[in-house]
């Protein structure tokens, strides 16, 4: 298995798009996400990350450039009990509400499809923590058009039980820059942690996210005995 560098793998790409990155810290302690979006709209990049209690939103820089909010505000986080829900659209209300319900997340998903977004199609990333009595598994899913055709969606799920320390998982939106844009394909990526904290980490994928297309970045760390967690928001609008 072909393992990478946060940063070799952030600047592979000028454009990624979203991403969901979740994996266990190198001293195994810690349960570890993050969530970036990059832009290359104005509408896309008139955005900030707001913190909501456990929560975090998505919200208009400057409301008076906000042209549709179709597919731009949305909860990328939610928190259920002991299950941290990361998303790249309002798919985190339906994991959130169905989930409360007893389904699964994968089951959640099958009620939902890629964004409408013609010509691109953007799929619809996913990633969901659970964490207990110092242990965690987390699962990642991608709901993406067949070959640009929107009227055959693919989906799927990857779950991962016990994950190694010091590794995470990445997905993203795209598999890179185009017109339209394709969608990311394959596994998720799996990549080096490095033994850090919060705003180390924090810096690392600010740092090395695309200085001209980065809009907003959420890191966490939820310790897997307490549960307790840190939060940090960066937002290159200010």
């Amino acid at each position: 298995m072909k393992v990478s560098t946060l940063a070799k793998e952030l600047n592979s790409l000028a454009y990624h798009g979203r991403g969901i990155i979740i994996g266990k810290s190198a001293d195994g302690k810690k349960a570890v996400t993050a969530y970036f979006i990059m832009g290359r709209s104005v509408n896309s990049r008139n955005r900030v990350f707001v913190a909501e209690g456990e929560a975090m939103r998505t919200k208009a820089f400057d409301e008076s450039k906000m042209v549709d909010p179709h597919l731009i505000i949305y909860y990328p986080v939610r928190v259920l009990g002991n299950k941290t829900i990361v998303t790249n659209g309002d798919q985190t209300d339906t994991i959130y509400d169905l989930m409360d319900k007893q389904m699964t997340f994968e089951q959640a998903l099958r009620t939902r499809e890629f964004e409408d977004d013609k010509p691109n199609f953007t799929p619809r990333i996913s990633g969901i923590i659970h964490h207990e009595k110092g242990e965690m598994n987390f699962a990642m899913s991608i709901l993406k058009s067949a070959e640009g055709d929107d009227s055959s969606c693919e989906r799927f799920t990857y779950a991962y039980n016990n994950p190694i320390a010091g590794r995470a998982k990445f997905i993203h939106t795209y598999q890179c820059d185009g017109d339209p844009l394709p969608s990311f394909e394959g596994e998720p990526k799996t990549l080096e942690l490095p033994d850090a904290d919060i705003d180390a980490m924090t810096d690392l994928i600010w740092t090395n996210l695309n200085e001209d297309n980065k809009v907003s970045l959420f890191v966490r760390y939820i310790d897997l005995e307490s549960g307790e967690s840190e939060t940090r928001i960066v937002n290159k609008n200010k």
